[in-house]
């Protein structure tokens, strides 16, 4: 199932409020794609309005291809697992799965032997046979999570649309069951939206990810893409520390405020620009300058740690080589590496 958006705005009720705008969005059918932002970005709002679940709206919406503004929730074939799993405390296991099946209409509801037949193989495939009868306060946080899972795959839906699934597990259960969901969604030919703050989840299983900010896209790609080539500040720094360089371009040079970074060649119309760098990406060189660097505990994959102190800040980094004592008090700092952004 394929899903596309186009000039698609969303309005707070009663107001004019805007709490997406503007969206371009095409998910491909099969794919899997993770929707990532700071809280109130506008992440669950378009989750929301896929499903059908919000109105207010206006834009095109299409699955497959067709309109679907006006399809009734019941009728747009998507499974919705929410953050808080919604599970029925007071059903067993077995009748928290058979609930999407049980309410469909009479004319597509499945015979009560069908229905079982279903849940039998959903608890097979969460790996879950044993606890069909169980309660959902007698299950842990990971079980919960996956029965919420099967309950949205009874129904056999093409999209499944996942808001923040892992949020209340702990960090190992969160890994095994996203890795269990990414396994999941290709074995079952899944087309999977994913809604997380969180972009080291996201890349972990999405094919592509999806940054938003303010209710906009700022930018679509793979994660491979949104490192070497963010399409501005917020991108990057959402995606990891980063340290910030302000300086000027002129003559094909960034020259930093900073005169123990070094300049180097850019090609640019000349201006004001910052440039934005991961720590394991700036280099200490040992050369003349006024900057002085402390050793620091190494870190776990051989990287070398280092603090540095400049006339205008100090700043952690991380180094490939180990400098001696005289080259750690005077040292230029290399940004090359960098990616520069001009000042609005």
């Amino acid at each position: 199932m394929s899903i596309t958006l186009k000039d698609f705005t969303q309005y707070a009720p009663r107001s004019s409020r805007k709490l997406l705008d503007n969206i371009a969005l095409t998910v491909e059918d099969r794919s899997f794609v993770a929707l990532v932002g700071p809280s109130g970005a506008g992440k669950t709002t378009l989750l929301r309005a896929i499903a059908g679940l919000s109105s207010h709206s206006e834009g095109t919406l299409l699955i497959d291809g067709i309109p679907i503004q006006d399809r009734p929730v019941q009728d747009r074939g998507i499974g919705f697992v929410f953050q808080n799993y919604a599970l029925f405390r007071h059903m067993t296991v077995t009748r928290n799965i058979a609930f999407g099946l049980d309410v469909l209409p009479r004319s597509r509801r499945p015979d009560p032997a069908s229905i079982q037949r279903r849940v039998t193989e959903l608890l097979e495939l969460i790996q879950l046979p044993d606890l069909a009868k169980a309660y959902p306060d007698q299950l842990s946080g990971g079980q919960r999570q996956r029965v919420a899972l099967a309950r949205a795959l009874a129904t056999s839906p093409r999209l499944l649309l996942l808001d923040e699934p892992f949020g209340a597990l702990d960090p190992i259960v969160r890994r095994d069951i996203r890795r269990w969901l990414r396994d999941l969604h290709d074995r079952m030919n899944l087309t999977t939206i994913l809604v997380t703050h969180d972009h080291e989840e996201a890349m972990d299983v999405a094919d592509t990810l999806v940054v938003m900010q303010e209710g906009r896209i700022v930018q679509a790609a793979e994660a491979a893409t949104l490192n070497t080539t963010p399409a501005t500040p917020f991108v990057m720094e959402f995606l990891g520390e980063t340290l910030k360089f302000p300086g000027t371009i002129k003559a094909d040079r960034f020259i930093p405020d900073n005169q123990d970074v070094a300049p180097f060649p850019f090609q640019g119309t000349d201006g004001r620009a910052t440039v934005l760098i991961r720590p394991h990406e700036v280099a200490l060189v040992a050369l003349t300058g006024s900057a002085s660097v402390e050793r620091r505990p190494d870190s776990p994959n051989g990287l070398f740690r280092y603090r540095v102190f400049t006339n205008s800040r100090d700043f952690e980094v991380t180094n490939p080589t180990q400098l001696s004592s005289e080259e750690l008090q005077n040292v230029h700092i290399e940004i090359s590496r960098g990616k520069v952004f001009y000042e609005p």
